[in-house]
């Protein structure tokens, strides 16, 4: 039995619409990184806080939110090399 060789050649004109699908990831990239920025200063404000007043509970959870808040927007800056990384290495694996 022989199977037939398939290949896969990405094109954002192949389709009607895509233009308008990257400006929806585009869009929803910019809401995330604005998300991103909401929760670091609002983690940065909780952590000062719980440290001025001594209570480590609200300092830990601000410090993990600065930390998440950052964690979020590399990867949003680093997902589309990602993305295309891992692309590019399957389509190296024969």
């Amino acid at each position: 039995m022989v199977l037939a060789d398939v290949s896969l050649h990405p094109s954002t004109s192949a389709l009607p619409g895509s233009a308008a699908l990257q400006q929806i990831v585009d869009g929803i990239a910019a809401w995330a990184l604005v998300g991103s920025l909401g929760a670091l200063l609002l983690g940065a404000a909780l952590w000062a806080v719980g440290s001025h007043t001594q209570n480590m509970h609200q300092s830990a959870q601000g410090r993990r939110a600065v930390l998440t808040s950052l964690g979020a927007a590399i990867l949003i800056g680093a997902a589309p090399s990602l993305i295309n990384f891992f692309f590019k290495t399957g389509l190296s694996v024969h």
